[in-house]
């Protein structure tokens, strides 16, 4: 592990704590393209795994509502471990230029689904069924990519969620997935001890971007920069997929 990965990792929970603080993104969403473009998509999976989790964690603590959301989206949650299973596995048989492409991919759905602004609707007969494919199909999303918010973003947002409980919902979604990745990147032998040491490293930069990000959003407008961020996700996420092929 070079010192020009170590600077660009503590740069990036720095920027993905900023993001997340000031416009409610995603921690690892933020933070992954930077890493893989520094490391590639398997040696920095496991970067992100102690910042997100700390962030997620402080997130929860403030939102409230929490034994109400497990009950809610029990469902959701229960399918996000075999579905992580089933990434992870898809992961340990790609190589690394295919696994970034599909980072890249899941980056461009994200980054256009929210500048677009739309917003579907979700009849309340069809939250139960939905919950578990859902569930399913954001953990193996969650394996290959890294990436924990497609398709639980837009599922979410089409409910009709006061800001509190959207919040609490994802982010128990991002906490399980965390701590499912977390196992099981060590059982592929993804997460060495160079790389715990960095991850643990990057809870200091990632929640002073945190503190910072919420002094901001009193500041700025947050859609403007929440609509530059994504706009810089989707550039990085068309250039992982150009790199790749």
């Amino acid at each position: 592990m070079d010192t020009t990965l170590i600077i660009v990792a503590l740069l990036a929970y720095l920027v993905a704590g900023l993001v997340k603080g000031t416009t409610g993104l995603g921690f690892s969403t933020a933070c992954l393209p930077f890493l893989v473009m520094a490391a590639g998509l398997k040696e920095a999976l496991p970067l992100v795994i102690v910042p997100s989790l700390v962030s997620n964690l402080t997130v929860m603590r403030d939102a409230g509502h929490f034994r109400e959301t497990v009950k809610r989206f029990w469902l959701l949650y229960s399918a996000l471990v075999p579905g992580i299973i089933a990434g992870l596995a898809l992961l340990d048989r790609i190589d690394g230029a295919t696994a970034a492409a599909a980072l890249g991919a899941v980056l461009c759905v994200y980054a256009v689904y929210a500048l677009t602004g739309r917003q579907g609707h979700l009849a309340e007969h069809w939250e139960r069924p939905l919950a578990a494919p859902t569930g399913f199909l954001t953990g193996l999303v969650n394996g290959v990519t890294g990436t924990q918010v497609i398709p639980l973003l837009p599922y979410m947002l089409a409910r009709p969620l006061d800001p509190n409980r959207l919040v609490q919902a994802i982010n128990c979604s991002f906490t399980l997935s965390s701590l499912a990745m977390a196992a099981g990147l060590s059982t592929l032998s993804l997460f060495s001890l160079e790389q715990l040491a960095l991850s643990v490293a990057g809870i200091v930069p990632a929640l002073g971007g945190v503190k910072l990000g919420t002094v901001l959003r009193r500041r700025l407008d947050p859609e403007v920069f929440r609509t530059l961020v994504l706009a810089v996700l989707l550039v990085l996420g068309v250039s992982l997929i150009w790199r790749a092929f």
